[in-house]
């Protein structure tokens, strides 16, 4: 078995949760639903706004991938995440959630100047979640903060879909695919978020080359990027850019197509109270199943299992005792 099992790269971001209702969305001019990149300034006019809400999560590590990554090394699979964050104090506070999770990363020497990343999400009462997103440092990651010593040892690479909107987090996706097939690393990649696959399809395209190990995607992310009307007719375009594929259907389930045949993963139905972090929860629990050696349906009934733990509580993971007592839970062990 290789040391890690996932090799993550993506955004290294510190989240600040905050409850609203449509209205305020509405008076904020904030799009619901969708991960929109802001300025430090409007950023700020937001937070201005929305001055006496109930923060429920300030200052919790985020950002997709790491969401995962540390999902994937919780429940006990080993990881590595490719970052970058400044030397500020939210910059300590991100590598040290990391490090307590189990996550390895290649930031031990001197960081650089700057401000780590921060993302504003605001909470509606229907559980949905939208984000303003500010890049910081992290939009500079490149090929710089890719070590290509742990991708080799790592069973998968998982890029993050959002690396498209920064030309040298694209460029870097694409060397660490590049790297990772020569290593003879699978390599899996996640849409993100639909605004993502609207906008920035070409620089997807660029990021997926001639087809990747495994594809993350949600319905709307999948009837994008294929031009389907239809989820049986997207299922079978995505066969052309992805050997296997996941695509995560909110309160219907997820479809999971494991090269062969599709599989129906019923949802865990719980009270939703915040969908943040729930596909990276979803990610992060699936590839911690396939790389223990179980099948696609196993690995979905699990993830989803995960995802309705993360969706019932405030704040994009879960408690740190949760993980084991899941898996134990669900696999006996």
């Amino acid at each position: 078995m290789k040391k890690y099992r996932v090799y993550g790269m993506g955004a290294a971001l510190l989240d600040t949760e905050i409850k609203v209702n449509d209205d305020e969305l509405g008076r904020l001019g904030v799009d619901k639903g969708l991960m929109t990149l802001v300025d430090q300034a409007r950023q700020g006019e937001l937070l201005d706004g929305l001055r006496g809400h109930l923060i429920k999560a300030n200052h919790a590590s985020g950002g997709s991938a790491g969401n995962s990554m540390i999902a994937t090394a919780q429940f006990g699979g080993p990881t590595f995440m490719s970052c970058k964050v400044s030397g500020d104090a939210d910059g300590d506070l991100y590598l040290a959630d990391l490090e307590a999770a189990g996550v390895d990363h290649p930031l031990r020497g001197e960081r650089c100047g700057g401000t780590t990343g921060k993302c504003l999400v605001l909470i509606t009462p229907d559980a949905e979640r939208s984000m303003n997103t500010y890049l910081g440092v992290s939009e500079t990651l490149s090929v710089d903060e890719l070590d290509p010593e742990a991708l080799a040892a790592s069973e998968y690479l998982y890029i993050e879909g959002y690396l498209v909107t920064s030309p040298t987090g694209r460029a870097a996706a694409i060397r660490a695919r590049q790297l990772a097939e020569a290593a003879g690393v699978k390599v899996a990649l996640s849409f993100s978020d639909p605004g993502i696959v609207e906008h920035f399809r070409d620089g997807l395209a660029e990021m997926v080359g001639d087809g990747v190990d495994l594809v993350f995607a949600n319905g709307d992310e999948a009837l994008t990027w294929t031009g389907a009307d239809s989820l049986p007719v997207a299922v079978e375009r995505m066969k052309a850019m992805a050997k296997q594929f996941v695509i995560t259907r909110g309160g219907d389930g997820a479809l999971c197509h494991d090269g062969h045949e599709a599989h129906d993963i019923p949802v865990h139905r719980v009270h939703a109270v915040d969908s943040n972090g729930a596909g990276d929860m979803f990610a992060g629990a699936f590839l911690y199943a396939i790389t223990r050696g179980e099948d696609f349906p196993t690995a979905g009934r699990f993830a989803s299992l995960a995802a309705g733990k993360v969706v019932s509580q405030y704040g994009p993971r879960l408690p740190a005792g949760d993980y084991a007592a899941l898996r134990a839970e669900f696999f006996g062990d």
